[in-house]
């Protein structure tokens, strides 16, 4: 019995090293790669080996080379930041510039090639970078920034904040300032 089992064992090694050699080609799947490689050899046999498996997982990373490209390329080439200026802005901005004799147009709410070389003009003269679309420090130095008229610190607004609660009872207060030599 176990001269039987060393011969049989001998075989199947023989077996198994020989059907590689004799392999003529492999046809990979390509909708799943769970499903190992199938080899087909020279007698017309398939079969489903270590080196067919082995050589399935290579064939899938050939595959991966050749994926189309991703969804996140297309989308670093949208443009960003701001496309256009509103018209009411555009006439701000335009009667801004008339004002620091900038602009020896009208303000027409467009914003044209001699307002965009006004506003050029403007921040080159400030020493800042010239840009398309107007730098927001230029906007400022124009009078066109934030408006915080109705904000709660600025001055003349109507709001003004109650005078702070003490929470120390009087009697703890006298005994903290007798304490700090303060009357």
């Amino acid at each position: 019995m176990i001269l039987f089992r060393s011969h049989f064992a001998i075989l199947l090694s023989a077996a198994l090293l020989a059907t590689p050699a004799f392999a003529t080609r492999t046809h990979h799947r390509s909708t799943s790669t769970a499903h190992p490689a199938i080899t087909h050899t020279a007698a017309g046999h398939t079969t489903a080996g270590h080196a067919a498996a082995s050589h399935s997982a290579s064939a899938a990373h050939l595959r991966s080379l050749h994926r189309p490209a991703s969804k996140s390329k297309a989308r670093a080439t949208r443009p960003r930041g701001q496309q256009s200026i509103q018209p009411e802005r555009v006439t701000e901005i335009q009667q801004a510039l008339i004002r620091e004799h900038y602009l020896n147009a009208e303000a027409n709410g467009r914003w044209d090639a001699a307002t965009e070389a006004a506003m050029q003009k403007y921040q080159a003269d400030q020493g800042w970078q010239t840009k398309l679309m107007p730098d927001s420090r230029a906007l400022k130095k124009l009078g066109l920034g934030p408006d915080y008229s109705g904000a709660i610190n600025a001055d003349g607004s109507s709001f003004t904040p109650p005078p702070p609660a003490s929470t120390i009872p009087s009697d703890v207060a006298a005994g903290f300032a007798q304490a700090a030599g303060v009357n």
